[in-house]
C-alpha cells in the first residue's frame, strides 16, 4: 500500500540511478530517457561538472535566508542579466513560482505609477503557466480549473492563432500578454516569429507589458538561449525554470528596469528561492549552456532528429500526422490518442511523455549524443510498423 495521495497517473516503474541519457532500474535494465524529468534535467542524468559543483558547495553553505547578502545568487543574477534583456531577477524554486511571480510583478508595476486597476492578464485558452491556483485560471483550461473554484479573477483568454479575439480582448484595464513562446503541455505548438514580434508591437501601442512564459522551451532548449531570441524581440517579464537547475529545483523571473521599479522591498519572497546551494548549480549550468558552441551542437543535433523523425512521418503517413517543435523541444502528433504508442515506446525502452493534442512529447538532453538519437529513431521507427 502506497501513502503518497493518488494525485499522480504514476507508470509502474522506478528507477535507482541515470547517466547521461539513460535511466537504470533496480535489476539494472536500462531505458533511454527522452522526458528527462520534463525538459529539466539540461544535461542529462548526473553530470560529471553538477555532482563536483553539488558536493562542493553541500560541504561549504546550504541555506541562508535572503534577510542576507546570497554572493552566490549575486554572480548567477549577473550571468543572466549579461546573456538576456533582464536588467532584474527575483529567484524563485520553480515554473510556477516563477509564473506567479510574474503576474505579481506586471500587476505591481501598474499599481506603482497609479493604475492600479490596469490589473488583467491575457493568455493562451487551454495553456500551461503552472499549478498554483492563479496559474491554473491563467491558463483558462477547464480540465486544470474543475472543483478549485471559486474562480481567480484577472485574466482574460484567446483561442491560439486567433489574433482578431486577441486583439479585441485588451481593454483598459489589460496590464499584460502572457504566453508560451513554444506550448509544452498544449501540444508542442511553436508562436511565430512574426506574431512574436506583433505582439511586441501591440504591447508597445496599448503600453500593456509583455510576459513570454519560457519555462520549458527556455534555457538553450530551442537551440537558442530562449526561444524567443530568434525574433529578436526584448519582452518586459521572463519567468524560467526547469532547465536552469539541470534537475536541481530552481526557477526565476527576469524582467526589465521599467517593471522591476515596482518591486520594493517586501512585496514577494520566497524561503528557499536563491539559496546558495541552488545558486551554485545554476552558475554551473550557465556556464556550460550559455557557451555559443554549446547551442550552435544542440541546434545541429536537433536539426538532424527533426529531419529523421520528418523521413518516419513520410514512411508513414497515416500514423504520424505532424512532427511539431524546435531544438529538442519536440511533438510528434499521431492521428490516434497516444497513450499505446507511448507504452509501446517504453516496451522498447524508450521513455517519452503526453502533451494535448495527441502529441508525445520528446525531450532529450540538450548535449545528448547522436548515437543514442540513433536509437531513439529506430525505436519510433519499429513501433510505427506495428500501428
Amino acid at each position: 500500500m502506497s501513502f503518497l495521495a493518488k494525485n499522480y497517473n504514476r507508470k509502474k516503474i522506478s528507477f535507482v540511478r541515470g547517466k547521461g541519457s539513460y535511466l537504470y532500474t533496480a535489476n539494472g535494465t536500462k531505458y533511454l530517457d527522452f522526458v528527462q524529468g520534463i525538459a529539466v534535467n539540461s544535461l542529462g542524468h548526473a553530470h560529471p561538472e553538477l555532482v563536483k559543483t553539488i558536493n562542493k558547495q553541500s560541504k561549504k553553505l546550504w541555506h541562508v535566508s535572503n534577510a542576507f547578502l546570497i554572493p552566490e545568487g549575486e554572480k548567477l543574477a549577473k550571468k543572466l542579466a549579461k546573456k538576456t534583456f533582464a536588467e532584474y531577477v527575483i529567484f524563485q524554486n520553480s515554473g510556477t513560482e516563477a509564473t506567479e511571480a510574474a503576474i505579481k510583478v506586471a500587476r505591481r508595476y501598474f499599481y506603482s505609477i497609479g493604475k492600479p486597476n490596469k490589473n488583467r492578464i491575457l493568455c493562451i485558452k487551454n495553456s500551461f503557466h503552472g499549478r498554483t491556483l492563479a496559474a491554473i485560471f491563467a491558463s483558462g483550461s477547464k480540465k486544470m480549473t474543475e472543483g478549485f473554484g471559486p474562480k481567480v479573477g484577472g485574466f482574460d483568454h484567446f483561442k491560439f492563432g486567433d489574433h482578431k479575439s486577441l486583439k479585441n480582448k485588451i481593454t483598459k484595464d489589460t496590464a499584460a500578454i502572457m504566453i508560451e513562446t513554444i506550448m509544452g503541455e498544449g501540444g508542442i505548438k511553436e508562436v511565430p516569429d512574426w506574431c512574436i514580434k506583433g505582439l511586441r508591437k501591440i504591447c508597445d501601442k496599448k503600453k500593456i507589458l509583455l510576459i513570454l512564459d519560457e519555462v520549458q522551451c527556455g534555457i538553450g532548449r530551442s537551440g537558442d538561449f530562449f526561444a524567443f531570441d530568434k525574433s529578436k524581440v526584448k519582452p518586459d517579464i521572463v519567468p524560467i525554470a526547469k532547465g536552469i537547475g539541470g534537475g536541481f529545483p530552481l526557477g526565476a523571473v527576469l524582467m526589465n528596469k521599467k517593471v522591476a521599479s515596482g518591486m520594493t522591498a517586501g512585496t514577494h519572497g520566497s524561503t528557499f528561492g536563491g539559496n546558495p546551494l541552488a545558486m551554485q548549480i545554476g552558475n554551473k549550468v550557465m556556464d556550460i549552456v550559455a557557451n555559443k558552441n554549446f547551442l550552435r551542437n544542440v541546434k545541429k543535433n536537433s536539426e538532424y532528429f527533426h529531419n529523421e523523425l520528418k523521413k518516419i512521418k513520410k514512411n508513414f503517413p497515416k500514423v504520424i500526422k505532424e512532427i511539431r517543435g524546435r531544438g529538442f523541444l519536440i511533438g510528434i502528433q499521431l492521428y490516434q490518442d497516444q497513450t499505446n504508442f507511448i507504452k509501446a515506446l517504453m516496451k522498447n525502452k524508450l521513455l517519452t511523455i503526453k502533451a494535448a493534442e495527441n502529441v508525445i512529447r520528446i525531450l532529450p538532453p540538450l548535449n545528448v549524443k547522436k548515437e543514442d538519437l540513433d536509437k531513439a529513431i529506430k525505436i519510433i521507427n519499429k513501433v510505427c510498423e506495428k500501428f
